[in-house]
């Protein structure tokens, strides 16, 4: 295992008593807490309507809290505004640019001089399997490699933190697990947090360190207590099929 393992003992991300509900309603959550450590990927889920996806637009700013700290390495950061990267679940890549030019959009836009990374950017696109397409555009690409594109150009904000909301929630079950295997042969080269956002329990279990069920006003966590680095193999196991049947129950206990 990688160095940037033995980072899971420093917190990237601290949540705590976090309250938040639209005007008028009742909240979404209340006093709910979570932490991520630097390295891990932890996986948020819950039922429609459980605030997965306005948890994401508290951390990253668009919405501030009624209650509660959300602290960024210990830090109680009131601006968050374009400290984390974020990729939804549409890939919004811009079509009238190539993957090459999508990928350098976050250099741009931090006005970074980006023409000087290209061979940095080239390496990553032979990494993601995108060598050979960096000059097509997004309608050219199957839904698979538009989503490893968007994936990168989220890398390239530089940001050690991202929030991944259901980036594979969109592709046919085959391209789904073919991006779990690619993802999980990737990993330990990323050195990044992920916060990852699903609605299916077998992806959560196969990628993740530890799971969050955010439920109606509550939280619950599920270690994933299996060695990386791993394949999806995995799901064939006695192993996942415990966890499965766990996270099920607990899942049907909030309903």
């Amino acid at each position: 295992m990688k160095e940037w393992i033995g980072l899971f003992n420093s917190s990237m991300l601290t949540i705590e008593n976090l309250t938040y509900g639209f005007e008028n309603a009742r909240p979404i959550f209340q006093k709910i807490s979570l932490n991520v450590k630097a390295g891990e990927f932890v996986s948020v889920i819950g039922a429609s309507g459980s605030g997965k996806s306005t948890l994401f637009k508290l951390i990253t700013g668009l919405l501030e809290p009624e209650q509660g700290d959300i602290k960024m390495n210990g830090v109680n950061v009131g601006n968050r505004l374009g400290k984390v990267g974020y990729m939804a679940q549409k890939d919004l890549l811009l079509p009238w640019r190539t993957v090459l030019d999508n990928v350098l959009l976050p250099l741009e836009v931090m006005r970074e001089n980006s023409q000087q990374r290209i061979p940095e950017i080239r390496e990553w696109l032979a990494r993601f399997g995108l060598a050979e397409v960096e000059k097509a555009y997004p309608d050219e690409l199957s839904g698979g490699m538009r989503q490893r594109v968007a994936f990168l150009r989220t890398i390239m904000t530089g940001k050690d933190l991202l929030l991944l909301d259901e980036p594979f929630g969109a592709l046919d079950s085959l391209t789904k697990r073919n991006m779990h295997s690619w993802l999980l042969g990737l990993w330990e080269d990323l050195q990044k947090t992920v916060l990852f956002i699903t609605h299916d329990l077998e992806e959560a279990i196969l990628l993740s360190d530890r799971i969050y069920l955010l439920g109606s006003e509550t939280i619950q966590e599920m270690k994933v207590n299996v060695p990386r680095p791993r394949n999806t193999e995995f799901i064939y196991q006695s192993e996942f099929f415990a966890m499965r049947k766990e996270l099920g129950r607990l899942i049907q206990h909030e309903h």
